[in-house]
């Protein structure tokens, strides 16, 4: 598990999750609805919603307002859809991301030090593992 860089993370100013969903079961809501429930900003991103959890929502890291160096990035998405959403968020100027269990891309590790950015993943949960 690769937890060193929980502290940078979790001291954002906003967050983001990508792949937040409006069904309040499923993994994505739950780690949104972690966020508010500490009275973090946080920013759903879901392609097919307009609002989760009454924030409104975009559909792509794309669209995430402000500035990428202020934000760290929650990640529920198959590995193939999470690839593709950090090499995004890379090019937009993200910086700290987490891949919830499950999101984790081959090769993940060596795509953040390439890239000079800090990925948390392998098994840590925000759920179970974040420390405010």
């Amino acid at each position: 598990m690769s937890t060193t860089a929980m502290p940078q993370f979790l001291s954002a100013a906003r967050f983001v999750v990508v792949g937040a969903s409006a069904s309040r079961e499923k993994f994505g809501n739950r780690v949104l609805r972690w966020y508010q429930q500490h009275g973090l900003e946080v920013v759903p991103v879901n392609p097919r919603e307009k609002e989760i959890e009454g924030v409104a929502a975009v559909p792509s890291l794309a669209e995430v307002p402000g500035n990428p160096a202020d934000y760290s990035v929650s990640v529920i998405t198959p590995p193939a859809a999470t690839a593709a959403v950090i090499k995004l968020g890379v090019e937009r100027g993200f910086t700290r991301f987490w891949l919830q269990p499950g999101a984790e891309f081959p090769g993940w590790e060596a795509f953040a030090k390439d890239h000079g950015v800090a990925i948390i993943g392998g098994g840590a949960c925000i759920l179970r593992d974040a420390k405010l």
